[in-house]
């Protein structure tokens, strides 16, 4: 770990990040209203309706994001990019509070067009800025990442308590403004030239190498989560009916908002003022992902009260995990692509992802039954990822495959 002398960040990373925590929070706020709303007497739609709905959701979140990035990228740039898809956003928003089909297809039209312009193209701004001061990347992302977690935590309380309490269509109205605020928090900042970037002299087939390793550390680290997440949400009902603890209600269901944040913020001033390589932070996620997955694994199948204090370890360990890999990928694909395309890498990284996950659906049914299988395959997965990185550390001194 060595000392960063003579960088700071810049205060674009304060803006984005604001503006990416207000969209987040009109996203998760928006969706959590659409189940309801849509099954509402309002609307009186099917429930299988509604799944497919929510299905096609996902799927077009993916494939607008492509577009939207290849548009930043190569037609309009960056910027304009994220504008025009913050105003759509805000757009569809108001568009769900209309209490009509029409309202509901169009808003999410325009929220899945927008999402897809916006998110991509604010991720790459964000990693250009630091271009030429690449050690406060992980620090810059971490910070972006924090402002995501906040913002869905919550988007989730505010506009579901709002939908919930004043009607759907004032939650909708409430996600709308939010959205708005997040496109002003854009245009506070003037529009920088890009900085003039020393070429590298690292080869493209290197810099192919660590895209497609990040792509496949990312894709199986959330395909495990989500494996894993059967359990611990199993674990999760089983402890919190039988605790006699004096644990709030709100603990159990945020407990990784909570832990989250202050991991996030530490991570924030360390990685400010110190720097180790990505590669040992990429080690030391999925090392905390293998104690967590180890210790869940080791609470039986039918727990006790015991086990809670073992329980939360765990997830306090798999967010540190997180903190380590998430923020750590974005920083690495825009280190080692290019510039001109990187809001399309980015677009394209959660695409694995999709697919691990969706193979992964073809046997949910076995993985719900046995629910300790989905926790030992987690653990098996990350030690094997733990020692294939350990063992490369050890023999390269901390290099990703491009710094060789």
């Amino acid at each position: 770990m060595e000392s960063i002398l003579n960088q700071s960040p810049t205060k674009e990373t304060f803006f984005y990040s604001l503006s990416k925590m207000l969209e987040r929070a009109a996203f998760y706020g928006i969706r959590a209203l659409l189940v309801f709303y849509m099954l509402d007497e309002g609307l009186k739609m099917e429930k299988t309706q509604v799944l497919s709905i929510m299905g096609l959701l996902s799927l077009l979140i993916i494939i607008s994001q492509v577009i939207g990035a290849v548009l930043g990228d190569l037609v309009i740039g960056n910027r304009k990019a994220m504008i025009l898809g913050g105003i759509l956003q805000t757009i569809g928003a108001f568009s769900l509070a209309i209490p009509s089909l029409i309202g509901l297809y169009l808003g999410l039209f325009f929220v899945i067009l927008g999402g897809g312009l916006y998110t991509p193209n604010i991720t790459s701004n964000l990693g250009k800025g630091y271009l030429t001061k690449t050690k406060l990347l992980d620090a810059a992302f971490a910070f972006f990442y924090l402002g995501i977690n906040v913002g869905s935590f919550l988007g989730i309380l505010l506009i579901g308590y709002i939908g919930e309490e004043y009607g759907w269509s004032n939650g909708f109205v409430m996600a709308g403004i939010l959205l708005l605020l997040s496109v002003i928090s854009i245009l506070i900042l003037k529009e920088k030239k890009p900085e003039q970037i020393t070429s590298s002299s690292l080869s493209a087939k290197g810099r192919m190498v660590t895209v497609s390793i990040s792509f496949l550390l990312v894709a199986l680290f959330w395909t495990i989560y989500e494996i894993a997440g059967i359990r611990v949400y199993d674990l999760h009902l089983g402890l919190s009916e039988m605790s006699t603890l004096d644990i709030p209600k709100n603990i159990w269901t945020s407990f990784n908002f909570i832990s989250i944040v202050p991991i996030s913020v530490l991570a924030v001033v360390l990685w400010t003022y110190f720097y180790s390589s990505q590669l040992f932070k990429l080690m030391l996620g999925f090392m905390f992902a293998s104690l967590s997955y180890g210790i869940l694994w080791l609470i039986p199948e039918i727990p006790t009260e015991q086990h809670t204090i073992l329980y939360f370890v765990a997830l306090f360990f798999l967010s540190i995990s997180e903190v380590h890999l998430t923020p750590i990928i974005d920083s690495i694909l825009t280190q080692y692509t290019s510039p001109k395309y990187l809001a399309i890498t980015i677009s394209l990284a959660f695409i694995p992802t999709r697919a691990f996950s969706f193979i992964i659906g073809l046997f949910s049914e076995d993985l719900y039954k046995n629910p300790s299988l989905a926790i030992l395959i987690g653990m098996l997965m990350m030690t094997i990822f733990s020692v294939v990185l350990i063992t490369y550390h050890l023999t390269k001194k901390g290099k990703l495959p491009t710094e060789i």
